[in-house]
Order: C-alpha cells, then structure tokens, then sequence
C-alpha cells in the first residue's frame, strides 16, 4: 500500500526538497501552497498520480477543512504530515512591532500548524491500521532567539508546546508527532543570510548556509522510522553558523 504524505508550504524551499525526498522514498505526495502557479511548475516531471498540487491558504480553518476533506476523499487515509507553511518577521524592537504584524506571524507559524494537524489527526485516528507521523517545523528559533524578532521566536516556541502536546495526547492513537530545528538551510528566502543578519551583540554578520537538500534527508529519515519510534525533537544546522553560545 502506497503511503501517502501532506506537505504544506511544499512548492518551494524546504518545503519543495522534503516533498521530493518523500517522493524518492515511494510516497505519493500532495504538495499544499497558496500559489496555483508556483505549485504548477513545481510538479513538473514528477509522476502527477504520485506528486499532487493542491492549492490551500492554511491558515484559514475553512481551507484546512476543504484540503483534508479532499485527501480524505481520494485517497481514504493519510501517513505524514509536514506542517512547513510559515512565515518569518522583520527585523524589529519589540515596542515597534505592531499587532497586525504579531498576528500575521502567529496565523502562518502556530494557526496553521494548529488546523493541520487536527484535521491529520482526525484522519489518522480512523483510518485502518490507525495511526500516522505529524512533523512540524520548529526551527532553531524555538530554541534560541536571534535579536529583533520577537513574533518569530515566540511563534516558534508556541509550535514547541504543541508538538509536545500532540505526541503526549495522540501517542495512543499511534500517532507520532516531532519537530525539526533548521538552522540556516540556503533557499530563497534565506539568502539574506549571506548577506548579514543581526548577531546577539548587535552586529551585523553574513552566516553559514547548508544545504537544503540535507533536511530533507533528514525529514526522509523520520518519514522511514517505524511508527513505533518518535524522533520529538532533532535540530540541523549548517555546522559554523553561530547558534551554539549564541549571545
């Protein structure tokens, strides 16, 4: 029986490379964006019976609904899901961060990792065998801050919390739920990095980057872990970036 995986935020970066790695392995793969046209191109030269687009704002509880409610209906179960839809914050001092700003953050980072995983959970506990993994995308935020962002951090120490209540609360359900620390993964998005990014001292530094290519075989490794085994927590990154005595 072909397992099948759900990747938010999957048509590019992270999200696109642990799709692909979940591909390699046999999964067949919905790959879940917002865009219709970045999701488009990025099943091109896959299998479209085993890498699937479908387009979906997770962070809208009635998206979430419709998208499971579409996997529950073509494909009957649901194996892995991998809550990768975030978003990150500007640069800022606290008193200058406004609301909106807090609770775009927290909708993208903690919302939609909240909806998914209720809606894989309610999948997973009825389908036959029962069970399934839920990984979620903490990054080394949830650990350690980096100067100025505040949302961010916060948002990411909150999917900590959940993670450890869905693995406390869906172990007897064969449910298995962790989390991925990354640590300067080179995409788009972060090619600011290289750049310079602010340091705990207040100085600006370009850091180290990894390749994104090497989470993705680390979210390959989990995908392949029996369900009787949880990895909660595993941080990667790029090995001289500076999170280790940070500050």
């Amino acid at each position: 029986m072909t397992k099948i995986a759900l990747v938010t935020g999957g048509s590019k970066g992270i999200g696109f490379a642990s799709a692909k790695a979940l591909y390699d392995i046999g999964y067949t793969v919905i790959v879940a964006a917002r865009n219709a046209e970045t999701l488009q191109q990025c099943v091109q030269g896959f299998a479209a019976e085993r890498f699937i687009p479908m387009v979906a704002d997770v962070t809208s509880e009635s998206a979430v609904q419709s998208l499971f409610a579409a996997i529950r209906d073509r494909f009957g179960r649901l194996d892995l899901l991998f809550n990768n839809a975030g978003n990150n914050s500007p640069a800022k001092t606290i008193e200058e961060i406004s609301f909106d700003e807090w609770s775009r953050v927290f909708s993208a980072n903690v919302h939609s990792t909240f909806l998914c995983a209720k809606e894989a959970i309610k999948i997973m506990k009825a389908q036959t065998p029962m069970g399934g993994r839920i990984i979620n995308n903490a990054s080394i935020s949830a650990l350690t801050p980096r100067l100025y962002t505040a949302p961010y951090t916060a948002s990411k120490h909150a999917v900590t919390g959940l993670t450890k209540a869905i693995s406390l609360d869906c172990r007897q359900f064969n449910i298995a739920c962790g989390q991925i620390n990354i640590g300067n993964a080179e995409t788009t998005l972060s090619n600011r990095m290289k750049k310079g990014v602010y340091q705990a001292d207040g100085s600006i530094k370009a850091e180290d980057m990894m390749n994104v290519d090497d989470v993705a075989a680390a979210i390959q490794m989990m995908a392949q872990l029996p369900i009787t085994t949880n990895v909660l927590e595993i941080t990667i990154m790029a090995n001289n970036m500076p999170y280790v005595g940070r500050g």
